[in-house]
């Protein structure tokens, strides 16, 4: 009930600067709760003031808020018809999806069988060549094999302590002997190749072991022969590859 004109009649007395609390108390306890009672009944005036329009406001947008809630509901029952339509009607164009893949399907396997047979029929003819010269390759391979076992052995067994220039001079002799006592082997003979695959040169490689040929036929002899290898090793790589591969072995290292 308090209008503006009661608090513009209060305005003097809110400026005087006894009209406070503090002041008020050494006059009478009571006094003082009126004059502090008087000075929040204005402050509340001038924020209510602010607030009515506010709170009207308020009302208004609430109620256009549930009059576009009530049409947002009436959207929201009609889109939930038609999705249900929608998706009865997806639901039948993806079995005629899956029909219609599953003939794609077998249409391409039958094209794809026809166009092996098809292959197959015309290729029998040049495979003959090649089913003859792959046994012939074959047969030499046989009669080479012992040879080439031969210089294998002999390289594991007798070219350890020897550079590469000596290891090549033996495999020279070998041969020459050989071709003295009619031992067949392989001309295009290549021992690394034939005592050790990529994937194990590869890991020597990660392990430490140097990628040229003396290193890779070193780490064969290492690996491959029946006696102890003796490695001349001045560059201490040997050593370092050695230790790296068997440390999950449990290598004994005597310094």
């Amino acid at each position: 009930s308090i209008t503006g004109e009661t608090v513009e009649l209060l305005e003097p007395y809110l400026h005087m600067e006894d009209y406070n609390l503090e002041t008020a108390k050494k006059v009478c306890g009571n006094v003082a709760g009126l004059c502090s009672w008087t000075q929040a009944m204005a402050y509340f005036y001038s924020i209510n003031k602010e607030v009515l329009p506010l709170k009207a406001n308020l009302a208004l947008q609430e109620g256009r808020l549930a009059a576009a809630q009530m049409e947002l509901n009436s959207a929201q029952i009609q889109l939930d018809e038609k999705q249900m339509e929608l998706d009865e009607v997806q639901a039948m164009y993806d079995v005629a999806m899956k029909e219609k893949q599953a003939l794609l399907d077998d249409a391409e396997a039958c094209r794809r069988k026809m166009n092996n047979a098809t292959a197959l029929i015309e290729g029998l003819g040049g495979e003959k060549l090649r089913w003859t010269a792959s046994s012939k390759n074959f047969q030499n391979q046989i009669i080479d094999l012992v040879g080439n076992v031969l210089l294998a052995t002999g390289f594991l067994s007798y070219s350890g302590p020897f550079n590469q220039e000596y290891r090549n001079l033996l495999l020279q002799l070998w041969k020459k002997e050989m071709d003295n006592k009619k031992i067949p082997y392989s001309n295009n003979l290549n021992l690394t190749g034939m005592l050790v695959d990529n994937a194990t040169v590869g890991e020597w490689n990660l392990q430490g072991l140097p990628n040229d040929d003396l290193s890779i036929q070193n780490g064969i002899i290492v690996t491959k022969a029946s006696r102890y290898p003796l490695l001349i090793d001045p560059q201490g790589q040997g050593k370092i590859w050695i230790k790296n591969k068997e440390r999950n072995n449990g290598l004994q290292v005597n310094s």
